[in-house]
């Protein structure tokens, strides 16, 4: 005589799948949760990345150049520290370097730049051409966001005391302005991902500046 299961035997194997398939429901859930968590930090740590070595690139092929600023010549090469148009610090600069294969483009390898944090965010500010007309309008990059602050530091090219290179008796100033180059340039800023990050460079400076 066969004998088939009883109605609280068919309940709880129905309640035991339940609980079974709701944990590997919320199982599932956090697994992917992580994931795509995981996947929008490494998302936000490549943009990093590429902000400082384009930040890198920008500060160690700089040149003693002076761009003209609203048709007007200048002699200041490289400034920073308070800057009216930034949020807070922000530094300008002229680097070389800039690919030009066979001088095929219309303009020379040389490019303006400007650094500032506007509504928290790191703005790079370029243009084509270092001598720009009157009204000219850079254009603007944004490398980072969710910046809280902007600071620049940088080394006199006269101090030829501090030892750059093991980071002892530097004597860093909160700006800079002049028709030489610095001896190092400091970049500092707090982002709301990873915190505050701070990298040095060190620049070649013409000895008799």
């Amino acid at each position: 005589m066969q004998r088939g299961f009883t109605l609280i035997e068919i309940l709880i194997a129905m309640a035991i799948f339940t609980l079974i398939g709701l944990a590997s429901t919320g199982l599932l859930t956090t697994v992917i949760d992580s994931n795509e968590i995981s996947e929008e930090r490494f998302a936000k740590l490549q943009l990093l990345q590429r902000a400082m070595i384009t930040i890198e690139r920008d500060i160690q092929q700089a040149v003693p150049r002076a761009a003209r600023v609203n048709g007007e010549k200048q002699e200041v090469v490289l400034a920073g520290g308070e800057m009216d148009d930034s949020d807070d610090d922000g530094i300008g600069l002229v680097r070389g370097g800039w690919h030009n294969p066979q001088l095929m483009l219309p303009r020379s390898t040389l490019q303006p730049i400007v650094y500032r944090l506007r509504d928290n965010k790191l703005e790079r500010l370029y243009s084509n051409y270092v001598d720009n007309v009157i009204g000219h309008e850079p254009k603007i990059r944004v490398l980072l966001e969710d910046i809280d602050s902007l600071k620049f530091e940088f080394v006199a090219p006269t101090d030829t005391t501090s030892n750059i290179v093991s980071n002892k008796e530097i004597n860093w100033s909160e700006s800079f302005k002049g028709t030489g180059l610095p001896r190092a340039v400091a970049i500092e800023f707090v982002s709301k991902d990873f915190g505050r990050i701070r990298r040095e460079f060190t620049l070649v400076t013409d000895s008799s500046q």
